[in-house]
């Protein structure tokens, strides 16, 4: 199985930001067959370990560590954007203000002490928006970053931490396995 840790918007911020992508060129309708790769505001989240495929049988463990994890709760709030890659490899993203490096740090610490996989590139921060790749014309990039550039989002406090299993395709689909939030 494939599996993630990740942090998830609130529903204010959420639907504050989904205002905005909504008024991005990449948010247009596509013909039919055709697709920008905008992702569903229900897979909006800051990733904090990428772990990767791991046999089933580690599930427990990566559930243990979400519930190792010390009550670290930054304050953040998505301020900006960029991108990643270039050409047919562009990925649309908004960057996440906010001290998350604790956090982030935690959650490796316990991923590594239960000998579990993790991509170890330092930890960047954002929500991925889309990803475009070289069929967006390359004006509506350029305005779109200029919009996401400009863009602040509300605060929030970082307290729903999710282990999150991926499955790839060309609609990847995610399931939660395990969160950190307090059942309301």
């Amino acid at each position: 199985m494939r599996l993630f840790i990740a942090a998830y918007l609130p529903e204010e911020a959420e639907r504050h930001f989904a205002a905005m992508v909504g008024t991005l060129a990449v948010a247009r309708p596509m013909p039919e067959g055709q697709s920008l790769r905008l992702v569903p505001a229900a897979q909006w989240h800051m990733t904090l370990a990428f772990i990767g495929d791991v046999e089933d049988e580690r599930r427990d463990d990566a559930v243990e560590v979400l519930e190792a994890l010390p009550q670290i709760v930054p304050r953040v709030r998505i301020r900006g954007g960029g991108r990643f890659g270039r050409g047919k490899f562009t990925t649309l993203v908004a960057k996440v203000d906010g001290d998350v490096a604790p956090l982030g740090d935690a959650v490796r610490k316990l991923l590594k002490k239960r000998k579990l996989p993790f991509d170890h590139r330092p930890l960047q921060p954002h929500v991925t928006i889309a990803r475009p790749g070289d069929r967006l014309p390359g004006a509506d990039l350029a305005a779109d970053l200029e919009v996401l550039r400009a863009y602040e989002g509300p605060e929030w406090p970082v307290d729903d931490v999710r282990l999150m299993k991926s499955e790839l395709g060309p609609r990847p689909t995610y399931e939660m396995l395990a969160t950190t939030r307090e059942p309301r």
